[in-house]
């Protein structure tokens, strides 16, 4: 485990000093010698003068040994230009190797060469490519490639996962590895950027890069996700203060922060598939065979020794969905029940049912069936009503979403009882509320609130503010920056919706002022045009390479609280064999070193890594009301297949 950017920093500034230093040495040393050399033939020439003078010969004078010295003496300057080549597009090229390994550096690849974007459709051209490639008009779709020298050539995306450091004129990327350009001149650099970020665009929306098609795209309410420089970040300031000043909810920032692991808890009855936290007493793995339970502690989660497996017991049902992977599972009625749904096929994402299974007694009550109208129907996810709907001792209802639908399923039967499955077909949910839209909107993902408004993600990027009376039209729509939004989350208040891309997870403030003064969230109006500018969480391009190349962020949270006045701490997302944590205060805090000299959107750069053996399930932070006085946060839950482990914050002693 580690913070995220020490192996950067400063090791290609030390490296790249290094090398100056050397060329610098080596050039000072060749200067001396030809130096040596031209001032011993202006000193052969001048003896030679002097002695024709001794001689007595009052000849005419010998101007052309003058200008043979001056014209040597001005081919010494042409020798030893400026550090600064005068090319178009001229960068020093490095590349990072070792690894996370001790022996990790970066090494010079080219000490001179250019750069210049060109549209291909060929993405792994030759070295050797024609450079008339540049305005090829061969027909099908092209993109923006970036072209280094020989070395690189990539298409520009967000997997690159571009780095910008302004005050060392340097931008570092992932392209087959990790690389960094230096610019010799402030124009190239600025430049390089501006050219970049229409580069992306176009690749992204598929049209041309200018304020009209910026418009388009955004819309005009949107004008920092256009130009971060001319949004209102107040409320991101606004929401700091009030942050700080908040007694209960205030988060020192502590720079000495760090993660110690407490548990460590071998899986039982097979590889765990999911992980279901609960608030209570007791916490579940999921496994594509049964549920071991396991206690809740102060310090993290703690086998018990019970495992309910699904094939024991009375349970008679006429599918074997149990048996496949589950993709959802969900606590209810005080965490006493347990909602499971599976894949309606293998390896697709919707279901066309789920069971209910009573904890205490480990057995699979019911199985239900999506229907409406009755017609069959699937889901591709469900959750609680809202944040803290689980310990409702009561609760009967929850939420359902589909690619283009929004509802609420009722569990209680219309007749009054529900159907015992051993004498009666699967009993259907009730839906209660909801709407099927017409339209294409690739719903993926959604969350709830503490009051029970909803936010969904898209496939397009969009994410949609519903409230908590109304499914049919969402109060806000915010545009999203392209990348399809894979898992969503949002605070107990509605303040803040954190969302998931494969590359990137985006922090949005919903918070606004309306014509009448007051604060408000998306969830309760429209924002009109006073919304803050998106920020970026992002590994760094060498942490992303070494989390994988085929590895994409996933389930991206803050940290879990139900109870108003309280405030999340930390955000949480999984990559490959990375837990990745950000501190949410320093995340909002605009004055924050890691936004200096960054252009655009502020990317956040700072955080903690969990590195594990194996591919990480999920990552998750315990109740807040597991968190203890001398650590600032709950225990952090990191699930593999075969492991679970518990990390306490803490700070060093």
């Amino acid at each position: 485990m580690g913070g995220s950017h020490s192996r950067e920093d400063l090791e290609i500034s030390d490296s790249d000093d290094e090398e100056e230093t050397q060329d610098k040495e080596e050039e000072e040393e060749e200067e001396e010698e030809e130096e040596e050399e031209n001032f011993e033939d202006v000193k052969d020439e001048a003896e030679e003068e002097e002695k024709q003078r001794s001689s007595g010969r009052r000849g005419k004078a010998t101007p052309s040994s003058l200008d043979e010295v001056d014209a040597k003496l001005r081919a010494l300057k042409l020798k030893y230009p400026s550090q600064n080549p005068n090319l178009k597009n001229a960068v020093k090229l490095y590349l990072h190797i070792g690894g996370n390994t001790p022996n990790a550096k970066w090494v010079t690849s080219e000490k001179l060469t250019t750069f210049s974007f060109i549209t291909t459709s060929r993405i792994d051209g030759g070295d050797d490519d024609a450079e008339e490639e540049e305005e090829e008009d061969g027909g099908g779709e092209v993109w923006w490639v970036l072209k280094v020298g020989s070395k690189v050539r990539v298409r520009v995306d967000a997997e690159m996962q571009l780095k910008t450091f302004g005050d060392q004129r340097r931008a570092d990327f992932v392209a087959r590895g990790v690389w960094a350009m230096k610019f010799f001149t402030e124009e190239d650099y600025k430049g390089f950027v501006g050219k970049f970020r229409d580069c992306l665009f176009e690749n992204t929306y598929g049209i041309e890069s200018n304020d009209a098609n910026k418009m388009k795209v955004y819309g005009k309410d949107f004008i920092g996700w256009v130009k971060p420089e001319a949004a209102d970040d107040s409320m991101w300031e606004d929401a700091e203060d009030s942050f700080l000043k908040s007694p209960q909810s205030a988060t020192p920032v502590r720079e000495s922060q760090d993660l110690r692991e407490e548990f460590e808890e071998a899986a039982g009855g097979g590889g765990i598939q999911s992980l279901a936290l609960g608030a209570l007493d007791n916490s579940f793995l999921v496994s594509d065979s049964g549920i071991q339970v396991v206690k809740n502690y102060s310090h993290g989660i703690q086998g018990k020794g019970v495992y309910v497996d699904f094939d024991h017991g009375k349970y008679r049902g006429r599918s074997n969905m149990l048996q496949s992977v589950q993709k959802k599972a969900l606590l209810m009625r005080a965490e006493t029940n347990m909602l499971l749904m599976s894949p309606m096929n293998e390896g697709k994402p919707h279901g066309m049912g789920l069971h209910q299974l009573d904890i205490e007694t480990g057995k699979v009550v019911t199985e239900w069936k999506f229907e409406k109208d009755g017609t069959d129907i699937s889901m591709r996810d469900i959750t609680n009503d809202s944040k803290g709907a689980q310990l409702d001792p009561s609760g009967s209802t929850f939420l359902g979403l589909d690619d283009n639908r929004l509802c609420r399923w009722d569990m209680r039967d219309r007749k009054g009882m529900v159907q015992d499955l051993a004498t009666a077909s699967t009993p259907v949910l009730h839906w209660t509320q909801g709407h099927q839209f017409s339209r294409g909107t690739n719903f993926q993902c959604f969350a709830t609130t503490g009051d029970g408004s909803i936010v969904v993600g898209s496939l397009d990027g969009k994410i949609r503010l519903y409230s908590n009376n109304s499914m049919r039209q969402a109060k806000t729509a915010f545009p999203g920056l392209g990348s399809p939004i894979t898992h969503v989350d949002v605070t107990f208040d509605g303040k803040w919706i954190l969302g998931t891309t494969d590359t990137y997870l985006i922090l949005i403030c919903t918070m606004f002022v309306d014509k009448d003064g007051k604060s408000k969230t998306g969830f309760g109006g429209r924002m009109g045009n006073r919304i803050a500018a998106p920020r970026l969480l992002k590994l760094t391009p060498l942490d992303s390479h070494l989390a994988g190349m085929n590895n994409k962020f996933r389930g991206a949270q803050f940290s879990w609280v139900t109870e108003n006045g309280k405030q999340e701490r930390h955000l949480v997302a999984t990559v490959g064999k990375f837990s990745v944590i950000w501190n949410f205060q320093q995340v909002k805090n605009g004055s924050h070193e890691c936004y200096r000299n960054q252009e655009g959107l502020k990317s956040c750069y700072c955080y903690n890594i969990v590195l594990k053996d194996e591919s990480i399930i999920d990552s998750r932070f315990m109740h807040d009301k597991f968190a203890v006085s001398d650590s600032p946060e709950a225990p952090l839950v990191v699930a593999t297949p075969m492991k679970v482990r518990s990390f306490s914050i803490s700070s060093k002693r």
